[in-house]
C-alpha cells in the first residue's frame, strides 16, 4: 500500500506542464506550480495564496451556496458573487410591486439588506492528503466491496472527529484521480448571508440567452451580499442581533484594469470535469447526449417563452428556471461542435492505441476493451435515465405532487412549500411541457424502455393531449387550497391522485429497470478508470497530472488573451460599454438597458469604459462568481462564462479557443456607483491604486 501511495504522490508532484494555461491545481499542492507562475508574472508566493499557519488568499474565497464562488471584498465582510449565482436570492424577494429583477435592489445602509434563508457560504479551513489514513487497514488482496468498506469506515472516521454542526464546521473526505488518492476539506460555514445590491437585469443579465457563453460579452454579471455572523464572529442562525463578519483576509480591488498577455488568476470552486476519460465517453457525449438534450430544453425554453413574453408577472416567476434551464442548452450546443472541431474522439483513439501498445505486455492490457464492453452495457440505459430526468422529470405537477406526498408521510408542515411552488407555477406552461415532453419520451425510447404505465395509460387515452386533459383536470395538485388543507390521514388518497399515481410509476420504473443497472456498471466503469488513471500516469511519467474537478477549491492560472474563433476573425480580449450602446434595443426584453445607462453615455466619456475581458484560465461550472486575480492578488474580475467554442474544456482542453469569460471589476464599481448610487458600499473597499 506505501508503495502505492509514495508512487501517486511522487507522480502528481512532477512540474512540468501541461499544455498552455491547462491545469485546475490542489491549493495544497501550490508550491509545486508557483515556479511556473512566477515565470509567467505572479509576484506572490506559495504561502499567500494557500496557508493554514497565516491569513492567504484562500481566506478570501468562499463556496457560495451549492454550486457557485464567491470573494470577500470589505472588513465588513461584503461578498462578490455573480447575479446568475444570486439569481434565486433576487427572484425570491422580486414581485410585481417590487421587482429587484427588472429595477435592481440597492440597499442603503445594513438595516435595509435582505436575510436570505438556506443560503450559506463556506471558507475552506485546511485540506489535507490523507491517502494512508483512509486506506489503514486495506490489503491488496481484498475485493472492491471490502476496499470501500474500509474507505468508508476510516473516512467516517476522520469526518466525525472533526465536525462540529454547532460551530459551523463541516468535512469530507475526497477520493481524487479516480480514489487513488485521498484528500480531506474541513469547511466552516456561514449560514446569515443577505442580499446587498444587485443591478437590474438589463445590467446583470444583458444579452440574455443570445449573449449566453458568447463572445464579445457585455454582462455586468454580479450581484453583492454580505455576511454574517454571531458576537464571537462565529456562524449563526440569521438574527437581528447578528454582526458583519470579520475575514481573515479580504480582496484589495485593482482599478489598473487590464491588458492582453496580462498574468490572471483564478481562485474558486469548478464543479466537474472528465479530463482522461476514454474516446467512448467522449463519442456518447458528442454524438448522443448533447444533441438529444438540446432538442428537448430547446422545446422546452420555447413554450416558457411565448408566456414570459405575453404577461409581465409569468416572466418573473420563471426568469430563474427559464436560466437554469437555458444555462447548460446552450453550453451543450458549444460542447458539442468543439469536441467534433477539435476531433477529440480521433485524438483520444490515437492515445488509445499507443497506451494500447504500451501496455500489450503489462498489467493494463485489455483495459480499454474491459472499459469499452462497459459502456456499451451502459448507454442504452444512461441515455433512458437522460431521458426520463429531461421529460417526466421536468413537469413540474408531478415533482410537487412527489414533495408534498413525501413532507405528509413524514409528518413535516407543506404550507411553505406549497407557497414557494405557486408563487412561481404557471399552469398553462406546465400542461404545454406535459404533451411536448412526454411525446417526446414516446417517440424516441424503444418498447423496452417504456414502463408499462405509460404504455397503458397512453392506450386508454389514445393522445397525449387527452391524457394531459385528464390530468390536470382531476388533480387536486392543481387547487392550492385544497393542497394546503391536506392531511398525513388523507395520504391514501393522494395515492389515487393522477399527478401523484404518474410520478410514483415512473420513479419506481427509473428505481427497479433503470437506476440498478447504471448504479451497478458505473461502479464497474469508476473501478476501471481508477486502474486507468493510475496506468496513465505510468504511461506518461513526464506529465503534471490534475485532478478532475468536483467542487472543491482549485488554482487556474493564465493569461489575458482574445482568440480566432474562424478564420479571418480575431477577438480582442476586452468589451467596453459602446458595446452595450451598439446592442441597446429598447424592443428587445435581453438588450433593453436601463435609461440611467443610456443617458451617462449621452453625456460622453464613457466609450472606454471596460466591462467584460477574455483570459485562458481554465475554469468549469462551480467558477461563476470566481475571483479573477492580477500578479500582486488584487482582485481585478470575476468570472461568469466560457465562451462558447471551448466549453469542451471540461473533456478536453484546447489552448487556442478555450477562454473565461470576467466581468471587469472596473464596471462593477461602475454600476454601483452610476447606477445604484450606492457609493456607502465603494467606501467599505480597499484599493490598491
Amino acid at each position: 500500500m506505501k508503495k502505492t501511495f509514495l508512487f501517486v504522490l511522487v507522480l502528481l508532484t512532477a512540474l512540468q506542464p501541461l499544455k498552455a494555461d491547462e491545469g485546475m491545481w490542489l491549493p495544497l499542492l501550490i508550491s509545486n506550480r508557483i515556479g511556473d507562475m512566477q515565470a509567467k508574472g505572479f509576484r506572490l508566493t506559495a504561502e499567500d495564496v494557500y496557508s493554514v499557519n497565516k491569513a492567504s488568499l484562500k481566506d478570501a474565497v468562499v463556496l457560495f451556496g451549492g454550486g457557485c464562488t464567491g470573494e470577500v471584498v470589505s472588513r465588513d465582510g461584503l461578498l462578490f458573487t455573480n447575479h446568475h449565482c444570486g439569481y434565486g436570492q433576487i427572484q425570491q424577494h422580486s414581485s410585481v410591486e417590487h421587482d429587484y429583477l427588472k429595477d435592481g435592489f440597492w440597499a442603503m445602509n445594513k438595516d435595509e439588506e435582505l436575510p436570505n434563508p438556506g443560503l450559506t457560504v463556506s471558507f475552506l479551513q485546511r485540506m489535507e492528503e490523507v491517502t494512508e489514513q483512509v486506506l489503514k487497514g486495506y490489503q491488496p488482496s481484498m475485493s472492491e466491496t471490502q476496499r470501500d468498506s474500509v474507505v468508508r469506515v476510516n473516512s467516517a472516521a476522520i469526518t466525525k472527529s472533526i465536525n462540529d454542526p454547532e460551530k459551523g464546521i463541516r468535512s469530507s473526505v475526497e477520493g481524487l484521480y479516480y480514489a487513488n488518492q485521498y484528500f480531506l476539506f474541513v469547511y466552516k460555514i456561514y449560514s446569515d448571508v443577505r442580499l446587498v445590491g444587485a443591478p437590474p437585469s438589463s445590467i446583470g443579465k444583458f444579452g440574455g440567452d443570445t449573449d449566453n457563453w458568447m463572445w464579445p460579452r457585455h454582462t455586468g454579471d454580479f450581484a453583492i451580499f454580505r455576511i454574517y455572523a454571531n458576537k464571537d464572529n462565529e456562524p449563526a442562525e440569521y438574527s437581528k442581533d447578528n454582526v458583519p463578519y470579520k475575514p481573515k483576509r479580504y480582496f484589495t480591488i485593482s482599478r489598473k484594469g487590464v491588458k492582453e498577455g496580462d498574468f490572471t488568476f483564478v481562485y474558486g470552486c469548478p464543479g466537474s470535469t472528465k479530463e482522461y476519460v476514454t474516446s467512448d465517453e467522449v463519442r456518447y457525449i458528442g454524438n448522443v447526449s448533447d444533441p438529444e438534450k438540446i432538442a428537448l430544453r430547446t422545446q422546452r425554453l420555447d413554450i416558457q417563452k411565448k408566456y414570459m413574453s405575453q404577461d409581465q408577472a409569468v416572466r418573473i416567476q420563471y426568469s430563474s428556471k427559464n436560466a437554469s434551464v437555458s444555462n447548460a442548452w446552450k453550453k451543450w450546443q458549444g460542447e458539442a461542435k468543439g469536441l467534433a472541431r477539435r476531433k477529440t474522439v480521433d485524438s483520444k483513439i490515437a492515445f488509445e492505441q499507443d497506451f494500447r501498445n504500451w501496455s500489450k505486455n503489462n498489467q493494463y492490457n485489455g483495459l480499454l476493451d474491459q472499459l469499452s464492453s462497459l459502456y456499451e452495457q451502459r448507454n442504452p440505459y444512461f441515455r433512458a435515465s437522460e431521458y426520463y430526468n429531461e421529460t417526466v422529470s421536468t413537469i413540474e405537477l408531478l415533482t410537487f405532487a412527489n414533495r408534498i406526498y413525501t413532507a405528509l408521510e413524514a409528518g413535516n408542515p407543506i404550507s411553505e412549500i406549497a407557497e414557494r411552488f405557486y408563487k412561481d407555477y404557471y399552469q398553462p406552461i406546465d400542461e404545454e411541457t406535459f404533451v411536448a415532453m412526454m411525446q417526446a419520451f414516446d417517440k424516441q425510447m424503444s418498447s423496452e424502455f417504456k414502463p408499462s404505465y405509460f404504455t397503458e395509460k397512453l392506450s386508454k387515452y389514445g393522445s397525449i393531449e387527452a391524457w394531459r386533459n385528464d390530468l390536470y383536470a382531476h388533480s387536486l395538485f392543481t387547487d392550492k387550497n385544497k393542497v394546503l388543507k391536506l392531511t398525513k390521514e388523507e395520504l391514501s388518497k393522494l395515492d389515487a391522485d393522477p399527478a401523484y399515481e404518474m410520478y410514483k410509476a415512473f420513479n419506481q420504473w427509473y428505481r427497479k429497470d433503470i437506476q440498478p443497472p447504471i448504479s451497478r456498471i458505473s461502479r464497474d466503469i469508476y473501478l476501471a478508470y481508477r486502474k486507468y488513471m493510475k496506468a496513465q500516469m505510468e504511461f506518461q511519467p513526464d506529465k503534471a497530472f490534475y485532478p478532475d474537478a468536483n467542487l472543491t477549491l482549485r488554482v487556474a492560472y493564465g493569461k489575458v488573451a482574445g482568440y480566432s474563433p474562424s478564420d479571418a476573425v480575431y477577438y480582442s480580449p476586452v468589451s467596453t460599454l459602446k458595446g452595450i450602446i451598439e446592442k441597446d434595443d429598447p424592443n428587445i426584453f435581453d438588450y433593453n438597458i436601463p435609461q440611467t445607462l443610456r443617458d451617462i453615455y449621452a453625456e460622453g466619456g464613457h466609450d472606454d469604459q471596460p466591462v467584460c475581458f477574455l483570459a485562458t484560465n481554465h475554469t468549469s461550472g462551480g467558477n461563476s462568481g470566481s475571483p479573477v486575480i492580477n500578479a500582486d492578488g488584487e482582485l481585478i474580475g470575476i468570472n461568469f462564462d466560457r465562451v462558447w467554442e471551448g466549453t469542451m474544456s471540461d473533456l478536453a482542453f484546447d489552448p487556442d479557443f478555450c477562454r473565461n469569460i470576467s466581468l471587469d471589476i472596473r464596471y462593477l464599481l461602475f454600476v454601483v456607483d452610476k447606477i445604484g448610487h450606492a457609493k456607502w458600499l465603494l467606501d467599505e473597499m480597499s484599493f490598491a491604486d
